[in-house]
C-alpha cells in the first residue's frame, strides 16, 4: 500500500493483545510520535530470559521520522524498554517530573544519561512536534504524575488516556481533571485508544483511602513487627505505610533495590513525606522491641529474588520473619503471577506469621490502580470518540471493552480490536485497518538483545532432556584417534550411562574409522556424523533427545 503525505496513522509494538511492553506511535507524514517504551516479565518458558522488550525494527528502518517518545506514566510496563530504545534511537523524551526521576535511575545504570534529553512536562504542557500539537490532561492510577495525551493532527484529534481509573478521594489528592477531559470531548474527538485492564469487572474502582483506614487498625493491633510488600512504584500506598508506622510508633525499614531507589525519588521530588528519623537500616531493627518496627519491602508477586520471598524462606540476612509476626500482601497478584504468591504465602504460615493476603474486599488491603467497567465508560462518555482502539489488555479484556464502548454510542464496527504491527489509517475522517508492520517481541539475555530462537530452543532441550559431550582426542596431521573418548553426561541419564557408554565408544570409533576409509577425515564432517549417529543410538535406548556436543581435540 502506498502510504500518502497527508495520512494519519496509529498502531501498537506492544500493548495489545497482552499486559505489558507498551509502546504506541501517531504517524503523520514525515512525523512517527511515540507513547511509552515497557518491558515485561518472562514467563517460564522463556529460560534465563530477562526482559522482553518491543521489536522496533519498524521505527529503527524509519529513525530518521522519529520525533520523540512520550511517557505517560513510570510504571515498568510503561519505561522499562527506554534504555534498549534510545540506544538504537535516540530522541527527545517527555515526561512528568516523577516519571522522569524514575527514567533517569535507568538511564544511569545504562549510563545514557549524559547523551540523552529529559523534557519534563505537566498537564498544562504544551508541545507542538512538525503539524501535530500535543496536550495532556491529569489521570489518577497508582502511581503519581500520571497523563492522558491529546494529539490535534490536521485529520482529527487521538487521545490516548494512558492507564487510569476515576477516584475522586485520591490518597495523594491528583484528582482526574474530568472537567479537561469533557472539554476535549466536546472538541471532538476523532479515535480514543483506552486501557482495557479491567475491563471484565463491573462497578467503579473502589477508593485508595479504603486501604489507608485498613493499614492503621493492623498497624495499632499488631502484637510484634508489621511487614508490608507492595509495588515499589505506588507512591500512595507506600505513603500511607508511613502513616500507619507513624501512628503506631513505629520505625520503619526499607529492602528491596526498587523499593529504596523510588522512596528516594519520592521524598526528593516531594511526592512522599517520611517524618525525620523514621526511616532505620534493617540491622538496627534488631536492637528495638518487635512492637516498635515495620517493613517495607519488595516481592508482593512472588518474584524469586525479591525480598518477600527470601524473608519467607529464612534467608534474608538482616532480618527475619518470626511468629506472631504481621505480614500484610497490599498488592494484588498479575495474572500469572497467582502460583509464585501462593508459595510465599505457605511459607509464611509455616514461620508462624499471620498472614494477610488477596485483593479488594478480601483484605482491604489492595484496590487496582486500573477502572472498572463504569470507569471506562464514563471515560467513553466524556470522550464521545467516532472511532476506537481499546489498549493494554488480553483479547477477553479488549472484547469486554469494545461492548463497552458500543453500549455508550461507539457505532459498531468503529472499534478496532488489533494485535502488535496493526495498523489503523485515517484518511477524510474515515479510518481502516488493512496493512501491519513487523512487530513482536525482543528479549534482554543479560547483555544480549535480540531474538535469541536459537538460543532458547538450546536451552529448552538442555532443560528437558539433558546434555551429552564428547571428547574426542586426535591427532589432525596424522588423522588418528590418540587416546579414548570421553563421554560427559549432565542431566540426561544416571543408572544406566555406564551400559550407554560401551554402544556410544563403540558406534564412535566405527565412525571414525568409516570416515577415514571413505577420505572424509573432514573435522566438520566428523562431528556431525557422530552427533546424527550418537543421537539415533541414545534415543532408540532411552526415548530421550539430549542435546550432543562432539568435542574435536587437536593434540
Amino acid at each position: 500500500m502506498e502510504i500518502k503525505d497527508n495520512l494519519l496513522s496509529v498502531f501498537a509494538l506492544g500493548g495489545l493483545n497482552e499486559i505489558g511492553k507498551n509502546m504506541y506511535a501517531i504517524e503523520y507524514g514525515d512525523d512517527i510520535i511515540l507513547i511509552d517504551c515497557g518491558n515485561k516479565f518472562p514467563d517460564e518458558s522463556l529460560l534465563g530470559i530477562d526482559l522482553i522488550i518491543p521489536d522496533i525494527s519498524y521505527l529503527v528502518e524509519n529513525q530518521t521520522r522519529v520525533r520523540a517518545l512520550i511517557v505517560t506514566h513510570g510504571h515498568e510496563d510503561h519505561i522499562g524498554g527506554i534504555p534498549f530504545f534510545l540506544k538504537k534511537i535516540n530522541v527527545p523524551v517527555y515526561a512528568t517530573r516523577f516519571t522522569l526521576g524514575l527514567i533517569e535511575i535507568k538511564l544511569k545504570e545504562h549510563r545514557l544519561l549524559r547523551e540523552s534529553e529529559l523534557i519534563d512536562i505537566n498537564p498544562n504542557s504544551v508541545v507542538e512536534i512538525g503539524e501535530i500539537k500535543i496536550s495532556f490532561f491529569k489521570v489518577n492510577h497508582s502511581i503519581p504524575d500520571c497523563l492522558g495525551v491529546v494529539f490535534d493532527t490536521p485529520n482529527g484529534t487521538i487521545v490516548h488516556t494512558g492507564d487510569f481509573k476515576f477516584d475522586l478521594t485520591p490518597a495523594n489528592n491528583e484528582r482526574p481533571d474530568i472537567h479537561k477531559m469533557a472539554e476535549i470531548g466536546e472538541k471532538g474527538v476523532l479515535l480514543l485508544l483506552s486501557e482495557s485492564t479491567n475491563a471484565e469487572r463491573p462497578g467503579y474502582t473502589p477508593s485508595e483511602q479504603m486501604v489507608g483506614k485498613n493499614l492503621e487498625q493492623i498497624f495499632i493491633k499488631a502484637k510484634r513487627k508489621v511487614f508490608v510488600s507492595t509495588f515499589a512504584s505506588n507512591v500512595s500506598r507506600i505513603q500511607q505505610v508511613v502513616h500507619a508506622a507513624h501512628k503506631s510508633k513505629r520505625k520503619l525499614v526499607l529492602l528491596g533495590r526498587s523499593m529504596v531507589n523510588v522512596v528516594k525519588v519520592a521524598m526528593d521530588r516531594g511526592y512522599l513525606t517520611v517524618p525525620k528519623g523514621m526511616l532505620i537500616d534493617a540491622r538496627d531493627s534488631n536492637e528495638l522491641p518487635p512492637e516498635m518496627v515495620s517493613i517495607l519491602c519488595t516481592g508482593s508477586q512472588g518474584e524469586t529474588m525479591a525480598a518477600l520471598n527470601r524473608l519467607s524462606t529464612g534467608n534474608y540476612r538482616d532480618v527475619e520473619i518470626l511468629p506472631e509476626d504481621t505480614v500484610i500482601l497490599a498488592a494484588g497478584p498479575i495474572p500469572g503471577n497467582e502460583r509464585n504468591v501462593t508459595s510465599i504465602v505457605d511459607n509464611l504460615y509455616k514461620l508462624g506469621a499471620h498472614v494477610i493476603y488477596g485483593s479488594g474486599s478480601s483484605s482491604g488491603m489492595h484496590v487496582s490502580g486500573h477502572g472498572y467497567q463504569e470507569d471506562l465508560r464514563l471515560m467513553l462518555t466524556l470522550m464521545k470518540p467516532k472511532y476506537f482502539i481499546p489498549i493494554h489488555g488480553e483479547y477477553r479484556m479488549l472484547h469486554h471493552h469494545r461492548l463497552l464502548a458500543e453500549s455508550v454510542g461507539v457505532e459498531e464496527g468503529h472499534t478496532f480490536i488489533l494485535k502488535n504491527g496493526d495498523v489503523v489509517d485515517i484518511e477524510d475522517s474515515t479510518a481502516r485497518s488493512t496493512r501491519n508492520i513487523p512487530s513482536g517481541d525482543t528479549y534482554v539475555d543479560g547483555v544480549d538483545v535480540g531474538n535469541m530462537e536459537f538460543v532458547l530452543r538450546d536451552r529448552k532441550q538442555i532443560s528437558t532432556d539433558g546434555m551429552l559431550m564428547i571428547i574426542i582426542p586426535m591427532n589432525k596431521q596424522e588423522e588418528k584417534l590418540l587416546l579414548e573418548p570421553e563421554f560427559i553426561s549432565r542431566g540426561f541419564v544416571d543408572q544406566s550411562f555406564s551400559e550407554l557408554r560401551k554402544g556410544m565408544h563403540q558406534i564412535t570409533i566405527e565412525t571414525i574409522n568409516e570416515l577415514h576409509e571413505a577420505n572424509r577425515y573432514s573435522w566438520n564432517t566428523m562431528k556431525k556424523q557422530i552427533k546424527r549417529s550418537i543421537a539415533k543410538y541414545v534415543k532408540d535406548r532411552t526415548k530421550k533427545e539430549p542435546m550432543i556436543v562432539p568435542i574435536l581435540l587437536d593434540i
